[in-house]
């Protein structure tokens, strides 16, 4: 087994930091005060954001997993891993604007599935930023239990008519369109019975923004008779919810390497304030109290690091490895919330700042037990694959 990122990524790795700090940063500091705003000027912090996609696009960050016939880069899944990472740990809230992934406005594999025709209408505008997408999966009714979807499709002509509800969909309010999955078979629904459809924005409606905790907005699509042509399909009738679960292989690498980078960037400010920090004349890593919670949280990182590298590896060499996409998902947000926690907690009432470092952190980490697969559900899939043995 070889552990070494190959001489490539390293080499990369190195050429984004570069990018954050000279292209990134100094867009933050002129936006700072709206992020810290209780009122902040919305518009304002999406132009910068669209500023920061395209120069990410034109250094060739923005969506380097995907293949170069769609404008990608072609970079395997390890390597877009590591830039998720290092842009979370960043600290700089911009940075994952510069990277598509494990937002899913951004390109996805599953959108490869189309039609070759329709690539470059939808896919290669997504990859080079000038359109955003969003995966409308969740409903009212059926959260964790996904297949339990009531949105249906039905065979109309040379294409289908769709109606539905969908809630908490990230990018809800922007996307230009949505990856829709909808019953086409109630009998087999998950076992065959689910498809994938690509629905263009004049073909839905939108709802209210429902969370105000992060900068995805998520939202309700509101599907009343929308129709798509036959070609708007995504890979085959009726294996959309298949489809579904291989994606999200990557993107649990991707979302593991959101909240490692996260935990690593909590590191990074706790020890910076312990080893500046005095109290009763010492400085407060001189105190076991603050030192051995930092020392058991290296523990976890380096535990969720090798993790999620070993994802992503495993999704490169083309295994499907959904059981480890769950552990990843599981211990990666629980472990990186419990760093978090443990690194505000060292920070005493400065912590719970919203002007300190950890606070945002925090809040983000928080939500990123319950999107894409709650924790309890990643427990579930784990301990039936245990017993299924």
């Amino acid at each position: 087994m070889d552990f070494n990122l190959p001489e490539e990524i390293t080499a990369l790795r190195a050429s984004f930091a570069d990018f954050i700090d000279r292209s990134v940063r100094p867009l933050e500091d002129d936006i700072a005060v709206e992020f810290d705003s209780p009122a902040p000027d919305r518009d304002r912090i999406r132009q910068v954001m669209d500023e920061v996609r395209a120069m990410s696009v034109d250094a060739g960050f923005f969506a380097a997993h995907m293949p170069e016939s769609v404008g990608g880069q072609d970079l395997s899944t390890l390597g877009m891993t590591v830039l998720v990472e290092d842009a979370a740990r960043s600290g700089s809230r911009l940075a994952m604007t510069a990277v598509s992934p494990p937002n899913p406005a951004g390109p996805s594999s599953l959108l490869l599935k189309l039609p070759d025709h329709l690539l470059e209408q939808w896919v290669r505008p997504v990859v080079t930023g000038t359109k955003t997408a969003c995966f409308a999966l969740t409903e009212p009714e059926a959260g964790s239990d996904a297949q339990a979807i009531r949105t249906k499709a039905v065979k109309d002509g040379d294409g289908w008519r769709i109606n539905g509800h969908k809630h908490y969909i990230t990018n809800a309010s922007h996307a230009d369109f949505t990856v829709v999955f909808a019953v086409t078979d109630s009998e087999k629904r998950a076992a065959g019975g689910i498809t994938a459809f690509l629905v263009p924005a004049d073909q839905f409606r939108r709802g209210p923004t429902q969370w105000n905790i992060s900068d995805t907005h998520p939202g309700e699509l509101f599907f009343e008779d929308s129709w798509v042509p036959d070609d708007h399909v995504i890979g085959e009738v009726g294996l959309g919810f298949f489809a579904a679960m291989e994606f999200l292989n990557a993107g649990r690498a991707f979302i593991g390497a959101q909240a490692l980078g996260l935990a690593e960037f909590s590191l990074d400010a706790a020890l910076s304030h312990v080893q500046t920090r005095t109290a009763f004349g010492k400085p407060l890593a001189a105190f076991q109290g603050a030192s051995f919670p930092l020392a058991q949280s290296k523990v976890e990182i380096e535990a969720m690091r090798w993790l999620v590298y070993h994802l992503a590896w495993a999704v490169d060499e083309g295994q499907n490895p959904m059981l480890d996409a769950s552990i990843v998902k599981y211990y990666s947000t629980e472990q990186a919330y419990a760093v978090a926690d443990r690194c505000l907690q060292v920070f005493g009432g400065m912590g719970l700042m919203k002007s300190g470092p950890i606070e945002r952190v925090l809040r983000h980490l928080r939500m990123l037990r319950v999107v894409e697969g709650a924790s309890e559900i990643q427990l579930l899939v784990i301990s039936r694959a245990l017993t299924a043995r």
